[in-house]
């Protein structure tokens, strides 16, 4: 199994985005991961459509959208429209009355589905929704701002949800506190992807192709 790696560009150089994607893009990262916040589902504001749209002209990579925003049936189709099909879209369930009917209609554009679990949500809450969803970003710090410390507790949750994988046709994917150590750890594991963010790959003052270079070799075990 090959390992997925996303850049989380809530912690890019806006000074020098395009530089920044161009860089990341050549140094081998797989998709784009874009944080949408709204200041009201978590308490802070982050990127923006613009900064989707603008992404997605600088590249062909795919690109990850996880909205974390109150009520994301009123404003997905928004989101969609600048996206590609392919692409994939997180939805939190604790966000919406009827996450089903939102994820209906990522589906419906062609996009890949997605369930964002934050750490105080159990796996048995969701349940019902692991079977229409293709992939699973858990959460191992809460949503809203990047640097936050690693609850432990995760792991007995990723272990729980790469049991039934298979079985529910989903891929399961790990965004926050992204160490070396939980790569070497949960990588031989079956984690299918990791968002990168400040701890191993941005901020680091050296060439991106060198520190993915180092990131796959940790995920071999």
């Amino acid at each position: 199994m090959s390992i997925k790696y996303c850049a989380s560009m809530m912690c890019a150089d806006y000074r020098n985005l395009e530089k920044e994607v161009h860089e990341l893009e050549n140094a081998g990262i797989d998709s784009f991961h874009i944080d949408i916040m709204d200041g009201r589902f978590v308490p802070n504001f982050a990127m923006s459509l613009n900064d989707l749209y603008c992404i997605g002209t600088l590249t062909r990579k795919p690109m990850d959208v996880h909205l974390m925003v109150e009520h994301p049936n009123n404003s997905v189709e928004i989101f969609l429209r600048c996206m590609r099909p392919g692409d994939t879209v997180y939805i939190h369930p604790e966000a919406e009355y009827h996450p089903s009917t939102t994820l209906q209609k990522v589906i419906d554009a062609g996009m890949v589905p997605g369930l964002a679990i934050n750490p105080g949500t159990s796996v048995e809450t969701v349940y019902e929704m692991l079977r229409i969803v293709k992939r699973v970003l858990v959460m191992s710090v809460n949503p809203g701002k990047a640097g936050q410390m690693y609850l432990p507790y995760i792991g007995e949750k990723l272990e729980r949800l790469l049991s039934l994988r298979d079985k529910m046709g989903f891929e399961v994917y790990w965004d926050g506190a992204c160490g070396a150590d939980k790569i070497r750890k949960f990588g031989p594991m079956g984690v299918d992807g990791f968002i990168l963010g400040t701890t191993l790959l941005f901020t680091q003052n050296r060439p991106y192709a060198d520190i993915m270079d180092e990131i796959r070799r940790m995920g071999k075990g």
